[in-house]
């Protein structure tokens, strides 16, 4: 086949994307430009963050984390962009006019890409406004639980006719977009822009930077159909003020004309009418010139439209409303002395209703466990400051270097205490890492920390380069699993061990309760000093945790007290004949225990045993316990069955002429997706301790 029919037929590639909006916004003001004939109506930004309130708030009642700051900084950007994609000439061969049905799809001019995957929310908002792809405003109030295709970041997989792109981790639906640019340019679709939506903050991600450069590159050389980028500016990341806790961006955006870029400045982020002019004309420059790409550097206030939230210093990042009368104080807020639709009136007295009745839109699997909720519990965040702070009192040099999120880690107590000796490198899990590693070549003992997703795969050369560099770090990497349960699939790490436990002169461990990540971080603290002070170069350490509140902690106090760095932690011991072992992964400690709790009634004997120690088995204590078990274990984790701890474990101990009879629950080859909470998760996944009761009972029987 010739390269010219090759390319010829690749330019029939179906979409997946629904087609135009059979209607226009419902709610909308109406805009005459000076660009186009006729009159368009753009999406009320005004009603948008009215919906990301109510949708937001049926989230949060069903437990979930949510974002309202965000989105509300795009509210007028994208509903001015849709507005162009979905009615204005621009791209469209029959002009303006016509009748919606005569109009060929909008996809065929536009790749419209969000890479702020947390404002994906006010996309979905916009989108229902104009029913595209069949949404329906009560969709929204599903936003974020198990059974809506709206989850907490747009993934394709769940939601192909809205999402072209999937986004999560920033800067990664950015640099993917310059593939789109590329293969149109290279099928010679030179009438399609590809437009992205970024953050300032995602800007600030090595890929993201790397892109920066690459696209004015590519298109200066005629290998880039037409592209846009769309920046909000805020100065405004997860924790704080970028500019205050890490550096100013500012000089980067100024670098963008440098490397090639049209830059664009947008200084009236927040007027409607303004945004719609600069994002048309952005396109026809873009069309006009492809050789250029062009930038629209707007500046936008988080949290606009709500005074708390923009006076936060985060900006409202997360939600922070806790009542459905609240959430009608804002709307009343945003729209000021103008009347608010009927429509909101009727929603918020929904949600009232549903609030007063103690009851929410969230999925429920029915996985209540009563056993252990009756022990008192925290974060297990709790023992990681706890342990950094007392390692150096004890004289040990440790420094904390961040990537933006020490409140969710564990680390910000460190961080108050000692802040001469906390830096935060922003949105760069990468730089992370490898600035940790050269603190390290000199002497100091340093700790990185953010969610395993991100350490695992944007920290995973880093980390390798640190133990070829003889430069080790420790490692804080929390939310695995399916514990970051709300944002979705791209926020929850399911390969983390498969990522780490193969690099050499790297250790990883499993923390379940907040006694334990204390007690083993400063133990692993302290042996990382004393081999240095030896002479010797200790390996890495990185230690794995979750989100969601655990008990404080597992086993007798003796038991605790006396825990060593690497030794298992038995988390309970049966009341009847011990007939099988649970080796739980330290988030799944609670379903473990619940479903040893039911077996005990069952006079089936179950030991709970948090490992701890990943990278190899405590051999000499295990084998005395699997000869009274007569080898029956059943492994959990919430990771991937392939490339988990289980299946390296199940080698080890064949290797050791250690006999198991083994059962795995585990992730089937699968993504994640987003529920309220882990536990409807854990059901749907086959982790539940139903599962686990199940497993075991069916493993005795096979005797």
């Amino acid at each position: 086949m010739s390269e010219e029919i090759s390319s010829r037929t690749l330019s029939r590639y179906p979409l997946s994307l629904a087609g135009n909006p059979s209607r226009d916004p419902y709610f909308f003001v109406e805009y005459r430009s000076n660009l186009h004939p006729g009159v368009v109506k753009i999406s009320d930004p005004r009603a948008m963050r009215s919906l990301l309130l109510i949708m937001d708030m049926y989230a949060a009642s069903g437990g979930a984390a949510s974002h309202f700051g965000g989105p509300s900084a795009f509210a007028e950007i994208v509903s001015a962009l849709y507005a162009i994609a979905f009615s204005s000439p621009l791209g469209q061969t029959a002009g303006h006019g016509g009748g919606r049905s005569n109009r060929e799809p909008w996809y065929e001019y536009f790749h419209i890409i969000n890479d702020a995957g947390h404002c994906e929310n006010i996309h979905y908002a916009v989108k229902a406004n104009y029913g595209f792809a069949g949404l329906q405003f009560t969709d929204l109030w599903q936003f974020r639980s198990l059974n809506s295709p709206l989850t907490g970041h747009g993934e394709c997989h769940i939601f192909p006719q809205g999402v072209l792109l999937s986004n999560g981790p920033l800067g990664s639906a950015l640099a993917q977009s310059h593939g789109l640019a590329l293969a149109d340019a290279y099928q010679k679709k030179w009438n399609r822009v590809t437009i992205t939506l970024a953050s300032d903050g995602a800007l600030m991600e090595g890929e993201a930077r790397e892109v920066l450069a690459s696209i004015p590159g590519f298109a200066q050389k005629g290998y880039l159909a037409p592209y846009l980028l769309i920046i909000s500016d805020n100065n405004t990341k997860l924790s704080g003020r970028i500019d205050q806790d890490s550096f100013s961006m500012q000089p980067t955006f100024g670098a963008l004309e440098v490397l090639g870029w049209k830059v664009v400045k947008v200084d009236r982020g927040h007027d409607l009418h303004y945004c719609y002019q600069a994002i048309y004309e952005a396109i026809q420059q873009a069309l006009n010139n492809p050789r250029e790409p062009v930038v629209l550097w707007c500046k936008t206030v988080k949290g606009f439209g709500h005074k708390a939230s923009v006076d936060s210093v985060t900006g409202g990042h997360g939600f922070s409303l806790k009542s459905a009368d609240q959430v009608w104080s804002v709307i009343s807020e945003i729209y000021q002395a103008d009347p608010i639709p009927k429509e909101f009136e009727v929603w918020c007295d929904e949600l009232k209703r549903k609030e007063n009745q103690g009851k929410s839109a969230s999925y429920s699997s029915g996985n209540t466990i009563a056993f252990w909720k009756k022990l008192p519990s925290s974060k297990v965040q709790d023992g990681i400051s706890k342990a950094l702070i007392r390692a150096k009192k004890g004289g040990i040099p440790v420094l904390n270097i961040t990537s933006d999120l020490p409140g969710s880690t564990g680390v910000l107590g460190f961080r108050k205490e000692f802040p001469g000796s906390s830096f935060d490198v922003g949105v760069a899990e990468a730089n992370m890492v490898s600035a940790a590693a050269g603190c390290s070549k000199l002497g100091l003992v340093p700790v990185v920390d953010t969610f395993a997703q991100f350490g695992v795969t944007k920290g995973a050369l880093p980390l390798i380069m640190a133990s070829l560099s003889q430069s080790p770090v420790i490692a804080i990497f929390s939310h695995i699993g399916f514990q970051d349960a709300a944002d979705g699939a791209s926020h929850q790490s399911l390969n983390y061990l498969g990522m780490t436990l193969g690099i050499p002169h790297l250790e990883v461990w499993s923390l379940s309760c907040a006694v334990e990540a204390e007690k083993r971080v400063l133990l692993a603290i302290e042996e990382f000093w004393k081999l240095r002070q030896m002479g010797q170069v200790p390996p890495s350490y990185v230690f794995f945790l979750g989100r969601e509140n655990f008990p404080i902690h597992y086993g007798n106090e003796q038991e605790l007290a006396s825990l060593s760095l690497r030794d298992p932690l038995i988390c309970y011991r049966p009341h009847s004949t011990l007939k099988v072992l649970i080796c739980a992964m330290g988030t799944l400690i609670p379903q473990a225990l619940e479903a040893a709790h039911i077996l005990d009634e069952k006079q089936i004997g179950a030991m709970v045993i948090h490992p701890g120690f990943l990278t190899r088995p405590q051999f000499s204590w295990w084998k005395g316990l699997l000869e009274q078990t007569k080898g029956r274990i059943v492994f959990m984790e919430d990771h991937q069955k392939i490339g988990g701890f289980s299946q390296n474990w199940t080698c080890q101990f064949l290797e050791q002429s250690i006999g198991l009879v083994p059962k795995y629950l585990g992730v089937q080859g699968e993504f994640g997706r987003s529920a309220y909470q882990a536990a409807d998760l854990y059901d749907y996944f086959g982790l539940s301790y139903q599962h686990v009761v199940e497993t075991v009972q069916n493993l005795v029987a096979e005797e």
